[in-house]
């Protein structure tokens, strides 16, 4: 897997989500409540694009009549068949068994740190104030 930065953290802010490609690789980031999570922007169902679906949450009920409104934006609801998945685990809630969508990891890293490798070229000095997004792809 390559590293690939998405943008500086505070460019996502919290409830916001951005799209991008990756080495032809529709993806999609969410910021939920200052957790970050990518996920492949497309449904395995027929193929909508998730990132343009509802953050929903989950509903429970342990007998008739009395509910419980749980994970709270953390369920993707397809916006062409209305599928929902875990953006935390990629898992379907429509055939947990067998369908998942593809997720990345997701990590925040200094910028300092974004520009240390063995670089042989040129040197330049850089300062980079700071923390960035970064998938792995």
């Amino acid at each position: 897997m390559t590293r690939h930065i998405v943008c500086a953290v505070k460019e996502l802010p919290a409830g916001q989500r951005r799209m991008l490609s990756v080495r032809g690789r529709e993806i999609v980031v969410f910021n939920q409540g200052g957790e970050f999570f990518a996920l492949l922007n497309k449904c395995p169902h027929e193929g909508g694009r998730l990132g343009c679906g509802k953050l929903v949450g989950l509903v429970e009920s342990s007998e008739p009549g009395t509910y419980r409104y749980s994970r709270r934006g953390e369920l993707l609801k397809c916006p062409w068949h209305g599928w929902e998945f875990d953006i935390r685990t990629g898992q379907s809630w429509c055939d947990p068994s067998k369908i998942k969508t593809k997720i990345y990891p997701v990590a925040i890293e200094a910028g300092t740190e974004l520009t240390q490798g063995p670089y042989v070229l040129e040197k330049f000095d850089v300062a980079i104030e700071q923390d960035y997004l970064v998938i792995e792809v």
